[in-house]
C-alpha cells in the first residue's frame, strides 16, 4: 500500500518514513502544502498523513481543496495543536483522524492501519488473490492452497505490487518506484534479488509457477 506524507519538518519526516518502510509500506513525502496537494491529485494513494503547519499552503487548506474536488482519500492529521477545539476543526475540514504531536511511532503506525480498515469497506476488497494464492491485506499475511507462507514486509509489498498488477508486465523501474521509492538505477539488483527470495517462497514446491520473468522487460504474475 502506498502513502503520502505532508510534513515540513525533516526529522519527524525522516522518523516516519524509516518506520511506514519497515512496516512495508511505499510512501512518498512532500515538504509543503502545495506540492503535497498536486501529490495527491496527480497520483494514486491509500492514505495520506498531514501536518497542519506547513509552508506556501496550511494542512488545513490542502484538505479542503482535496475534499471540494471530490478526493476521498482517507487523511491523518497531525498537529501540535492540542485542544479539543482544534481537534474538532481538523476533523470538520475533512479530516479522518487526528494525531497530537509528540506521538510515538506505533501508535501513528495503529492509526493508518485502522483508517485503512475503514476505507476497505468502501475502496476496495482487503484479500487479494491469483490461482491458489491469497493476500490479507489487512492481517498482512500469504497464503497459497492453503499453506501459510511467511513474508518479510518488502516482500510482501513486492509480492502485493505484483498481483495487483497480475497480468500484466511490471518493469524493474516501476517497481522500484513504487515498492522501494527509488529512482531507477541500473546497477542495482535489488529488485533480481527480491524476486529471487520471493520466488523461494511463493513457487517453490508447488507444481504452477506464478511469477515469471519477461526477458528483457521485467516480471509478470501468472500461473505457468
Amino acid at each position: 500500500m502506498r502513502l503520502l506524507l505532508i510534513e515540513d519538518d525533516d526529522v519527524i519526516a525522516d522518523f516516519i518514513k524509516k518506520g511506514m518502510k519497515e512496516a512495508g509500506f511505499a510512501i512518498d513525502h512532500a515538504s509543503d502544502g502545495v506540492t503535497g496537494l498536486n501529490a495527491a491529485m496527480d497520483e494514486v494513494y491509500d492514505a495520506a498523513i498531514v501536518d497542519l503547519m506547513l509552508p506556501k499552503l496550511s494542512g488545513l487548506a490542502v484538505i479542503d481543496r482535496l475534499r471540494d474536488r471530490k478526493v476521498n482519500l482517507p487523511i491523518i492529521i497531525l498537529s501540535a495543536r492540542r485542544s479539543v477545539d482544534d481537534r474538532v476543526d481538523g476533523l470538520r475540514h475533512g479530516g479522518d483522524d487526528y494525531l497530537t504531536k509528540p506521538f510515538s511511532f506505533s501508535e501513528l503506525l495503529a492509526r493508518v492501519e485502522a483508517l485503512l480498515r475503514r476505507a476497505s469497506n468502501i475502496a476496495e476488497p482487503t484479500t487479494l488473490s491469483m490461482h491458489n494464492l491469497s493476500l490479507d491485506l489487512l492481517a498482512r499475511t500469504v497464503t497459497r492452497a492453503g499453506k501459510k507462507i511467511d513474508l518479510q514486509p518488502k516482500e510482501f509489498a513486492l509480492l502485493e505490487y505484483l498481483i495487483r498488477n497480475a497480468g500484466h508486465v511490471v518493469s524493474k523501474t516501476m517497481i522500484m518506484e513504487r515498492v522501494w521509492n527509488y529512482n531507477f538505477d541500473p546497477s542495482t539488483n535489488v529488485v533480481e534479488a527480491r524476486i529471487s527470495k520471493l520466488r523461494e517462497k511463493v513457487d517453490k514446491g508447488f507444481d504452477v509457477a506464478l511469477i515469471q520473468t519477461v526477458r528483457g522487460l521485467g516480471y509478470v504474475l501468472k500461473p505457468q
